[in-house]
């Protein structure tokens, strides 16, 4: 086995939850923005795909070093023991951002990086002319920030939130590593209730399900390293049986997803019957004030609406300020929404007992979390 540097991405504002996520595989981490790095092997990358619920992706850090000029780049580039990554029929797209740098121009940092690394695999393998490029897949990263380069090799292939249950969705549909940090940040435990009122496609209450059931949120899909030469099948065969093996299919779960829109709650039940939770959630029709239990301790977890059209935003804020009246009456209930509406406290009548800057694609919202009294 190797070791090696690897990095969980994340969004910003979620690292911390990435950490704890990472530490709890048993691995040491240190942070940066929008970066959680570890040291692990082959089984390290496997384990990390599959088990880490909020973060993007997880790479492996082939170098990193101080660059000004484009000779810098191709030569050290050049210095990677690239042969000990990539086979001599990789495909290798190479894929580049500068911030902040010398090197601004991204095209040709990408392509000096794609040259440095073929002069290399050609040395090593004895091939003259070109790389036919027809195996596995080996995304390469080029990222420069402030002067500082990062090469990378994506071992995930398509983004973590890909979890494969999603077959339909609203307009603005909140990511799945986004819905499980929302679950995570609440402390949510599988033996109190769980309701979303904004429900959309199901995310958030899929998400929780899984949490509440310890499913590995990566178990039904693929990773691009699957296909590496190096990365055994019985590393794979046994990280998905570890998980097979820790989840608790027999944990009893309450949780229910409402929405306003019929349409949504259909894909939102295709959703939940394509993760396998249709038998577990509850999906109905109807405005978030009309919210009634006579359970206790529960939490509710929500994205309302943003509105980005005019007349929208007096409509969100009058389902802001009726689901604050609505919880008046259920005070053990602890209630977390992710709104982009500044004025949300003012809205919902209470100030929140904590609240947590985060960012929904591009939109910087507010996590309100108002905890309930125990009863």
């Amino acid at each position: 086995m190797t070791t090696f540097k690897l990095v969980a991405t994340a969004a910003m504002g979620l690292e911390a939850i990435v950490a704890e996520e990472v530490k709890a595989l048993g691995y040491e981490t240190t942070t940066e923005n929008g970066k959680v790095y570890f040291e692990g092997d082959e089984r390290a990358i496997a384990r990390a795909n599959v088990w880490l619920r909020v973060a993007d992706r997880v790479k492996i850090v082939a170098a990193q070093f101080p660059v000004r000029t484009f000779d810098e780049l191709f030569e050290r580039t050049k210095a990677i023991q690239w042969e000990k990554f990539l086979p001599v029929d990789a495909a290798f797209p190479v894929q580049g951002k500068s911030v902040k740098s010398t090197l601004f121009s991204v095209p040709d940092c990408q392509a000096i990086v794609k040259k440095a690394i073929v002069e290399r695999l050609k040395l090593a393998y004895k091939r003259i002319g070109f790389l036919d490029e027809s195996g596995a897949t080996y995304k390469i990263e080029i990222s420069i920030l402030k002067d500082v380069a990062t090469i990378t090799l994506d071992t995930s292939g398509a983004g973590l939130h890909k979890r494969g249950y999603r077959h339909g969705q609203g307009e603005a549909p909140l990511k799945e590593t986004l819905a499980a940090a929302l679950v995570k940040v609440s402390k949510w435990s599988p033996n109190r209730p769980f309701v979303d009122p904004f429900c959309g496609s199901g995310t958030i209450p899929i998400e929780a399900a899984m949490i509440g059931q310890n499913i590995a949120p990566g178990f039904n899909r693929d990773f691009h390293s699957e296909d590496w030469s190096w990365m055994s099948k019985t590393i794979w065969d046994d990280v998905r049986n570890e998980a097979e093996d820790l989840a608790d299919y027999d944990q009893k779960l309450e949780i229910i997803g409402s929405d306003i829109d019929h349409k949504m709650i259909q894909i939102a039940e295709q959703n939940a019957f394509e993760s396998g939770f249709a038998d577990i959630i509850s999906f109905k029709q109807m405005q978030a004030s009309d919210f009634s239990t006579n359970l206790t301790d529960g939490v509710m977890i929500g994205n309302p609406p943003y509105g980005e059209r005019i007349g929208e935003i007096e409509e969100i804020e009058k389902v802001i300020s009726d689901l604050g009246h609505t919880m008046e009456t259920y005070p053990s209930w602890s209630v977390y929404m992710l709104s982009s509406m500044e004025n949300f406290e003012n809205l919902y009548g209470r100030k929140a007992t904590k609240k947590r800057k985060l960012f929904n694609g591009f939109i910087r919202t507010d996590y309100y979390q108002f905890w309930g009294k125990r009863s």
